[in-house]
């Protein structure tokens, strides 16, 4: 596995802004001869996983609370992280434009600078709390993006920093842009909820996940006794996450990795 830290000047924030990127590398199993032939030449760039923090947390914060750079090596996949700050993954008023940055320059960045691939049907969005309202944000407002969206104890109805106007926004809310795309005749990926049954957003997650289910959208749902908001569940999640995702790469076919 191979981790880069970027501290990176956004031509979107006008400012810099941390990213974490991880990159499948050859193993130790590899170069002592487990494997034949161990190379850093790639037949073909890497799957992505955009995967986004909850609030007071930062680019940095999955690797630190998660096997997240195990579950990636294993499965061959990239993973690219950022600090959102507490902003929602949206444009603020007068402020940072995070959805912007994540809508264009991030992807733009990470496949410039790194052997990942811009294909939507390689690409993946998810995120915990804050984050998976980020993650159903974005995968909602442009569904055509991505392969697959995961949400873990998302923040589905979330008003974290936002004033009476963008609440009004209609374009912020989860509901309306799943109906959006759904009458636009946009095809919804494949969507992974998930939720620990003690977490105080459970009867949120409820019921987005019955009004997917209702308008037949392809959905999973996990639902676990014994767990709250808490990172030990978001860990399970996410290792889950990408066991589910629909691959078609050809890592996918190689199976799982001895790390």
């Amino acid at each position: 596995m191979a981790r880069f830290q970027c501290n990176v000047i956004s031509y979107v924030l006008q400012r810099t802004v941390d990213i974490t990127v991880i990159v499948p590398s050859v193993t130790i199993p590899e170069a002592l001869g487990g494997e034949a032939s161990p190379s850093h030449v790639l037949e073909e760039r890497y799957p992505v996983l955009y995967l986004l923090h909850g609030m007071g947390n930062n680019h940095a914060t999955w690797c630190g609370y998660s096997n997240i750079e195990l579950y990636a090596e294993e499965r061959n996949i990239a993973v690219v992280m950022i600090s959102g700050e507490n902003k929602c993954y949206r444009n603020v008023p007068g402020g940072d434009k995070f959805f912007d940055f994540i809508e264009k320059e991030l992807p733009e960045f990470v496949t410039n600078y790194f052997p990942v691939s811009d294909k939507p049907e390689h690409s993946y969005i998810a995120g915990l709390s804050m984050g998976g309202y980020g993650s159903l944000l974005h995968g909602m407002s442009r569904p055509e993006r991505f392969a697959a969206i995961g949400a873990f104890s998302a923040a589905v109805e979330i008003s974290l920093n936002m004033d009476e106007e963008e609440l009004k926004n209609r374009n912020l809310d989860i509901y309306y842009l799943t109906d959006k795309a759904l009458e636009e005749g946009k095809r919804i990926p494949p969507m992974y909820i998930a939720c620990g049954e003690d977490d105080f957003l459970y009867e949120m997650n409820c019921k987005y996940k019955d009004a997917l289910t209702e308008k037949k959208v392809d959905v999973t749902w996990v639902s676990l006794p014994g767990y709250a908001h808490e990172w030990r569940f978001w860990d399970i999640q996410v290792e889950e996450f990408l066991k589910w995702i629909p691959r078609t790469d050809s890592y996918a076919a190689k199976g799982t990795r001895k790390v």
